[in-house]
């Protein structure tokens, strides 16, 4: 089917259209895995939810807005990717997928999320990059299975206390919001692997050393006037990243001298299509 013929269908809501878009859903993947990503749907055809032994779903690059209430029958989803969507509100189904270990919601129009969340006590893997919060949505810091959290280009300030609570966390990629100085919650977090806060407005940063379990720790363009200082075996990315301590506080002091520091623009592409991005 043309993309021009998929294109004018998408825009009829009937469900005959919509299961025109995805062909003839009769039988289980035999993998257990169903791709309908890029299908131009606007709604998902409930036939899919059907398939109740489904454990992988891929919705992404729809224009999706909205779930049916069937979708909780899929009691052993464990992956579910609806990432390039039209997503306003997280629809209520999703927080009935208690079996979810990843969920993919990245390039959608979210500016918040509901408190129902916190039931996906399973859920490893969160992807929020590219959306539109203004404040770190505290229902994430419920999640205590969590160990990958992706909530780059948005537009947060800071974090709340409460991130502390995720003694799983692994991996946080906060690049591209509004952070003026590095979160204080991170450095006690001790089971942190990945730190990312690449593109903020961060001037400062601070000792890292004791953060055992750091292997890389990302902090390009920023405004800094120093480099973090972390253990022996943390790969750095950004300025200072290969001089020592001792070279990076005396080069920090004459830039900080100086002001001269500037922070590169970051391509159109960096933020992908989300509706909300950073100023």
């Amino acid at each position: 089917m043309g993309n021009a013929m998929r294109g004018v269908i998408a825009f009829i809501p009937s469900e005959r259209c919509q299961r025109y878009l995805v062909g003839d859903l009769k039988e289980m993947p035999l993998d257990r895995t169903l791709d309908l990503s890029g299908h131009q749907l606007r709604r998902l055809p409930v036939t899919v939810c059907v398939f109740d032994e489904l454990v992988k779903l891929y919705l992404s690059d729809n224009n999706l807005s909205s779930l049916p209430d069937e979708l909780q029958g899929l009691r052993n989803l464990q992956l579910l990717a609806l990432d390039f969507n039209c997503f306003e509100e997280l629809p209520a189904a999703i927080c009935r997928l208690h079996q979810l270990t990843i969920l993919y919601l990245g390039n959608n129009r979210l500016h918040r999320l509901p408190r129902e969340l916190r039931e996906l006590k399973e859920l490893n893997t969160l992807w929020l990059e590219t959306n539109c919060f203004t404040d770190f949505p505290k229902v994430v810091c419920e999640l205590t299975n969590l160990k990958t959290l992706h909530f780059g280009y948005n537009q947060i300030r800071s974090l709340p206390k409460d991130l502390r609570r995720l003694e799983e966390l692994k991996s946080i990629w906060l690049a591209g919001n509004l952070l003026t100085e590095f979160p204080p919650e991170l450095l006690e977090m001790h089971s942190l692997a990945v730190v990312d806060v690449d593109r903020n407005k961060i001037r400062q940063f601070p000792n890292m050393s004791h953060m055992q379990g750091l292997k890389l720790v990302i902090y390009d363009h920023n405004p800094c006037v120093n480099a973090p200082i972390v253990g022996e075996d943390v790969r750095r990315v950004g300025r200072w990243a290969d001089n020592s301590d001792d070279e990076q506080e005396d080069e920090g002091t004459k830039a900080q001298s100086e002001d001269t520091t500037e922070i590169a623009e970051p391509p159109p592409s960096a933020f992908g299509s989300g509706c909300c991005l950073p100023s």
